[in-house]
């Protein structure tokens, strides 16, 4: 167990016509409604199969890819270029105001402020305010969204027969996920997303319930009974005291945890179009209520390629097994025989991760309270040797803020299990704000991405079955 230590009128729907399957489709237009202007930069191209020549427009470091689509040969049948871009590498599909990352100088911003100063002067709720409304909010507006906040952290009795269904060993991510989704069926009017009564309402219940019903995942796989939130405490200790508290009358966190899980909260709050994140944008670009649009992230993240990488941490620093073990290791990941270095480069930042330095800093006070192990030794000398590697360090493979989350979490007794439902209470903020600015951007539609289709041309069926049975 972890030691204790005004209304806007919903946007007019757009007439769509109908090809012959039915399905809706969309008029292509050189510029969308809404898009910004390109003040006449182009990209010139020759199209050497028949020497035709194209001007397309460059608007903010890009080109609109249905641009493509002009371009095409001499054959009648060509319906034009497309990209194929696979993982989404160099493909923007959306235009966001809420996060900004540049890899390559290692600066992370939340609505234009360094993360840097959020982590340091923020609280968690403020963050999640400034994601959504893009601005920080007044005493007023923070008083009033703690306060509703604070009030819909319960959830309804029923759910307690539903977590209680799962089996004793059940992954509290898969828990977590089947709950998000299933509060859909205790909201129903959640559906009518261009209300935007029901959207704030909707974003408080998800931001208030998700610690709750984490919490619940938590003590159902510990055999312990459910601990029902506390109004008087703050964000972060009400969660802790979901989790921890056992006979008393008021539960007391260590100040020490609490500031540290707020910051990280704080730290994993959002981070631009990640895996999960273009789930949620995805998923809810169908119009789906918020809850399953949300459920949809927590599967994303759920993955080991995604929110499992501080667990990767912790197996690779047991699979070292003590720090003088570890100039071997560094040399076997080197030469390509040993293990892989988890915890240092990332697919972004091209610099020392910035988030990196806060959790280092946070890492210290975290353990001048619980000491240090032989796991932190390891982690101490891989982070002293690879820093001071040229192999690691030509190559920008700094640790990332992954290398020490893994630790703080375990020193305040959270199962590498839980690891990731921690990060997803977190990005529950920054997804709910990418979902709405998504839902309110006039450009977008579906989600529906090309693609170049690879397998056999038309051919005849011929059945390979000797004897088939009758049909039923």
């Amino acid at each position: 167990m972890p030691k204790t230590g005004s209304t806007a009128a919903p946007p007019a729907k757009k007439k769509a016509s109908t090809d012959g399957s039915g399905a809706a489709a969309a008029k292509s237009s050189s510029k969308p409604a809404g898009a910004p202007s390109s003040n006449g930069a182009t990209l010139d191209i020759k199209d050497n199969r028949n020497n035709k020549s194209y001007s397309v427009p460059i608007v903010e470091c890009a080109i609109r890819a249905t641009e493509l689509k002009k371009i095409k040969s001499d054959d009648p049948n060509d319906s034009g270029l497309m990209s194929y871009d696979p993982a989404f590498l160099n493909t923007a599909a959306c235009r966001s105001a809420i996060t900004y990352i540049d890899g390559d100088k290692g600066i992370l911003r939340y609505r234009g402020y360094p993360i840097e100063q959020l982590a340091e002067k923020a609280s968690f709720l403020e963050v999640a305010w400034l994601l959504r409304k893009g601005e920080l909010p007044t005493q007023k507006e923070y008083d009033q969204f703690v306060h509703d906040v604070t009030w819909h952290t319960y959830v309804h009795e029923n759910f307690r027969k539903f977590l209680e269904g799962f089996r004793y060993d059940a992954h509290p991510m898969a828990m977590l996920n089947s709950g998000i989704a299933a509060l859909a069926s205790f909201y129903p009017t959640s559906r009518n997303i261009f209300d935007e009564r029901e959207r704030d309402i909707s974003m408080v219940r998800l931001l208030a319930k998700t610690p709750t019903i984490a919490a619940f995942s938590y003590r159902h796989v510990k055999g312990m009974p459910f601990v029902y939130p506390d109004n008087r405490l703050s964000y972060v200790e009400n969660f802790l005291s979901m989790i921890n508290r056992m006979s008393e009358s008021k539960y007391e966190a260590n100040p020490i945890f609490v500031r540290a899980l707020e910051i990280l909260f704080i730290l994993h709050a959002d981070h631009e179009q990640n895996c999960s994140t273009s789930a949620v944008r995805a998923v809810g670009s169908s119009h789906v209520d918020p809850f399953s649009a949300m459920s949809s992230g927590v599967a994303a993240l759920f993955g080991p390629l995604h929110g499992g990488a501080n667990k990767q941490v912790l197996r690779m620093i047991t699979e070292i097994g003590t720090a003088k073990n570890v100039p071997k290791f560094i040399e076997g990941v080197k030469s390509g025989e040993g293990g892989r270095l988890m915890g240092f480069g990332h697919r972004v930042y091209k610099s020392y991760d910035p988030r990196a330095k806060i959790v280092k800093r946070l890492a210290d006070d975290v353990f001048k309270i619980v000491g240090v192990d032989k796991d932190l030794e390891i982690a101490l000398e891989l982070e002293r040797i690879a820093l001071s590697d040229d192999y690691f360090v030509s190559r920008k493979l700094y640790p990332n803020v992954d290398f020490y989350t893994g630790l703080i979490y375990r020193s305040m007794g959270f199962p590498t299990d839980f690891f990731t439902v921690l990060f997803a209470i977190a990005r529950m903020s920054g997804w709910l704000a990418q979902w709405e600015e998504m839902l309110l951007d006039k450009e977008q539609k579906i989600a529906r991405p090309r693609q170049i289709y690879i397998g056999p041309s038309e051919r005849p069926f011929a059945s390979k079955l000797t004897t088939k049975s009758a049909a039923t």
